[in-house]
């Protein structure tokens, strides 16, 4: 069963788009059903944590608008947070999922039991992946992977206990 979810943001929970105004000042976009996922994930007693390669002020306001605590951003080496994280939880490989689209999340995905890229990912990532998802990065594939593993893992009904 996974207990843990690893997230890239940068083409995952956002389309991959950055946006600046006249001011330098940067824009992304973050979809609300993939919010409401991670958000149904932890009530269900479930971890998240982020693994991002750019630091960012937008998504540290979005991680704890959606309470999630472990935000790990400036990160190289993708695999080694991975690592720590599952030691300090005493998560086997087999208990953790993470979702990625580009080349600096292969190393990740090592440290995963099911990973899983969104259809728009890089073609290599993608031939790495277990699961290619039918949603592209922050149009839906966090929450197309959270409904994957909860249907998996034979938590559909719980999880929908909490809007019935």
């Amino acid at each position: 069963m996974i207990e843990l979810i690893l997230l890239d943001v940068d083409g995952t929970l956002t389309n991959g788009e950055l946006i600046y105004n006249h001011d330098l000042i940067e824009s992304k976009t973050f979809n609300i059903k993939d919010g409401l996922g991670l958000v149904l994930w932890q009530k269900l007693g479930k971890k998240v944590a982020v693994i991002s390669g750019r630091d960012s002020k937008i998504t540290a306001f979005r991680m704890k608008e959606l309470g999630i605590t472990d935000v790990f951003m400036g990160i190289s080496d993708k695999a080694l947070i991975a690592s720590k994280i599952k030691e300090e939880l005493h998560l086997k490989t087999s208990e953790v999922a993470c979702i990625g689209d580009d080349l600096n999340d292969l190393a990740m995905f090592k440290e995963c039991g099911l990973s899983f890229a969104p259809s728009d990912a890089s073609q290599w990532l993608q031939e790495s992946a277990d699961v290619v998802l039918k949603s592209p990065g922050g149009a839906g594939a966090v929450r197309e992977m959270i409904e994957y593993i909860l249907l998996k893992d034979g938590l559909k009904d719980e999880a929908l206990g909490f809007y019935q």
